[in-house]
């Protein structure tokens, strides 16, 4: 009689390993976090792909460096451009732009509770185009096209018999849909110096995010409009395919020119539903006065200053167009100002650090979508 082993066998955990990842798969991760960094440098990614080689050997004799480039080359992740300077150089293609943007989708929302639609929608059913699964009455008025003509065949049945088929009003059945709510959001990201002081990098994290959230509206939203924007001394817009570029200048922080740029954008939006995301640590700095010149101040919060951006925040609180400030500083004077911006404006404030900025971005979209719909 053989002994029973009382020991039960364990589980035997190790690093997760992508199933079947080839070499250039697992370089190309790398590759799109540091052309991500690099503001779409090509020569300095691969330099900090090259250094992160030596340290912990990412590639071996049978695949190397040169061969991951070439396979860019060929599956058309990078191109070769002549500068002006007559000199060329390689650069990264909208392939690329559109692969780095879905890698941000996936790393900022991706562990995010999935919805189970694919739309945002109200909460009254009625003429729309999303469908329910759920069937009512025909009435007068009702397409033609929204009759469910297996239900109806079927009550037509019941009601009539087979053998002496007829069908009637009162047979047909359309199936419910919802309303699709849609959504204009206007992304205001600051690019003024701060945003890389003190040692740390607010500007990667800040145009993750939005690239992320491009992907997200562009891939499931597609009746959502998104416009992005920064702010410096000025406000200019800038369109999805500029994100991976997206740089730091030596400016001030000119919120209210921002502001300005955001409403007179989406006063062009037919959506009902509006509203403005902003990215900013800095407080704001900088006025640009009549004449053309810039009114700056950097030394705490100038009244001049702060008035006008009060002002703005209660211009769009007149327009039904909320603002969400996501605060990537925690002064105690800056958060100030925050929370008597955002009762101007009535809006909402997160004061936070740069860890799980796109979820709460993901969150605040997907809930203002939700409870924002009016008639």
């Amino acid at each position: 009689m053989k002994k029973e082993n009382k020991h039960k066998k364990g589980f035997v955990f190790k690093p997760y390993e992508a199933p079947n990842q080839s070499p250039f798969d697992k370089l190309f991760e790398i590759f799109k976090e540091l052309i991500t960094h690099t503001s779409g440098d090509f020569d300095e990614a691969i330099d900090w792909l090259k250094q992160l080689d030596k340290e912990y050997e990412l590639t071996t004799a049978e695949y190397t460096i040169d061969d991951f480039i070439e396979d860019l080359k060929k599956k058309g992740y990078i191109k070769e451009e002549i500068d002006i300077d007559g000199k060329g150089g390689m650069a990264i293609t909208a392939k690329t732009e559109r692969a780095i943007r879905q890698q941000a989708l996936n790393q900022i929302f991706g562990a995010l509770r999935k919805s189970g639609r694919g739309n945002h929608q109200s909460k009254s059913p009625g003429i729309g185009d999303e469908h329910t699964g759920d069937f009512r009455d025909y009435q007068f008025g009702d397409a033609l096209d929204k009759v469910s003509m297996t239900e109806s065949l079927k009550n037509a049945q019941i009601n009539h018999g087979i053998g002496d088929f007829s069908i009637s009003e009162d047979d047909l059945v359309v199936e419910e849909t919802m309303h699709k709510s849609q959504m204009s959001t206007v992304l205001m990201i600051d690019i003024s110096h701060s945003m890389i002081l003190y040692g740390e990098d607010r500007i990667t994290p800040a145009k993750k995010v939005a690239m992320a959230l491009a992907e997200l509206i562009t891939s499931r939203y597609p009746k959502d409009t998104l416009d992005i924007i920064v702010f410096g001394n000025d406000s200019w817009q800038i369109e999805i395919a500029d994100l991976p570029y997206l740089k730091v200048g030596p400016y001030h922080t000119n919120t209210v020119a921002g502001l300005q740029l955001a409403l007179d954008l989406l006063r062009r939006k037919r959506n009902t539903n509006k509203q403005i995301f902003m990215i900013t640590d800095g407080k704001p700095s900088c006025l640009r006065l009549p004449d053309g010149q810039y009114y700056k101040d950097s030394n705490g919060l100038n009244p001049h200053i702060t008035n006008k951006c009060y002002a703005m925040a209660g211009q769009a609180r007149k327009l039904h167009i909320p603002i969400t400030t996501f605060m990537i500083a925690q002064d105690p004077y800056l958060m100030q100002f925050v929370q008597e911006f955002t009762k101007a404006n009535q809006g909402k404030a997160f004061y936070t650090g740069l860890k799980g900025l796109g979820e709460m971005i993901f969150e605040d979209y997907e809930t203002n979508r939700k409870k924002r719909i009016r008639g």
